[in-house]
C-alpha cells in the first residue's frame, strides 16, 4: 500500500510540474511575439496568473534524480519568469539596468525564491546554470529584457524540447543580423560573445562555434569585433 501511495504521489507531483510550465507557456503564447519582443502592458493585467507559477518555483525543490534536461528547463523558466516578474512590478522603464534597491543592480537582488531558499538572478544564471550544465547555449535560454539580449522564446522550456529549442534559438540568434554581423573575413558579434567567451572556447574556439550555427562560413583568422550592448527594454 505505501509502494503504491509513493507512486501516486510522484506522479501528481509530475502532473504539477507539467500543469505549472503550461501554464507558464500559455502566458508567453499570450504576451510574447515570435521575434521575442514582450506587451509588458498587456502582461501587467495577468500579474497574479505570473504570481502563482512563481509561487510554484517557491515551493519547488529541483530533485537531483531529475533529468538535466528537466533540471536545466526548470531553472532556464525561472530565471526568465522572475525577469518578467521584476520588470512588470517596475514597468513602465527604459531598461532592467534602470532598476536599482540598496544600491544593488537588478542582477544582484535577493528576491528569486526557489524551493525555499532566496537567490539572485546573477547566483541562479553563473552559480547554478553555468557552473552545473556547461552548456553555452544557456546563453540563449535566459534573458535580460533587453534589445540586445537573444530573443525571449514565447515557448516555455521542458525536459522534452529544451534542447531542441535551444538549437533553434542558438541558430537565430547567430544569424540575426540586428545582434550579429557575419562575412569570411571580418565579424561583428554580441558582446555576450565577449562576457562569456569561457563557455563557448571549451570546446573549441570562438569562431569554430559560431560556423556550427552560422550561415556564412568564416574564416578562422577572421577580425573579430563587439556590438555595443542595447540595455533598452525588449517592449513591442
Amino acid at each position: 500500500m505505501k509502494h503504491f501511495l509513493l507512486i501516486f504521489l510522484l506522479i501528481l507531483v509530475d502532473f504539477q510540474a507539467v500543469s505549472q510550465t503550461s501554464f507558464f507557456h500559455d502566458l508567453l503564447q499570450k504576451h510574447v511575439s515570435k521575434e521575442g519582443l514582450v506587451n509588458y502592458q498587456e502582461f501587467k493585467k495577468d500579474f497574479p496568473k505570473l504570481q502563482q507559477y512563481i509561487q510554484y518555483l517557491e515551493k519547488t525543490i529541483p530533485e537531483e534524480t531529475w533529468s538535466e534536461n528537466r533540471q536545466k528547463a526548470f531553472y532556464i523558466n525561472a530565471y526568465n519568469a522572475y525577469t518578467i516578474l521584476l520588470i512588470l512590478e517596475h514597468y513602465p522603464l527604459k531598461s532592467i539596468t534602470d532598476i536599482k534597491l540598496d544600491e544593488k543592480t537588478a542582477w544582484k537582488i535577493p528576491f528569486v525564491k526557489i524551493g525555499g531558499k532566496t537567490i539572485t538572478l546573477d547566483f541562479l544564471e553563473h552559480e547554478i546554470l553555468r557552473k552545473k550544465f556547461i552548456d553555452p547555449r544557456i546563453h540563449v535560454g535566459v534573458n535580460c529584457a533587453s534589445i540586445s539580449c537573444p530573443k525571449l522564446s514565447n515557448v516555455a522550456f521542458t525536459e522534452q524540447n529544451i534542447d531542441s529549442e535551444l538549437e533553434k534559438l542558438m541558430h537565430e540568434f547567430i544569424n540575426d543580423s540586428s545582434k550579429n554581423k557575419l562575412s569570411a573575413n571580418t565579424i561583428e558579434i554580441s558582446a555576450i560573445f565577449d562576457w562569456f567567451k569561457s563557455d563557448f572556447i571549451k570546446k573549441s574556439s570562438l569562431i569554430a562555434y559560431l560556423n556550427q550555427y552560422s550561415k556564412t562560413k568564416i574564416n578562422p583568422t577572421a577580425n573579430i569585433q563587439f556590438f555595443q550592448y542595447d540595455w533598452n527594454i525588449n517592449k513591442q
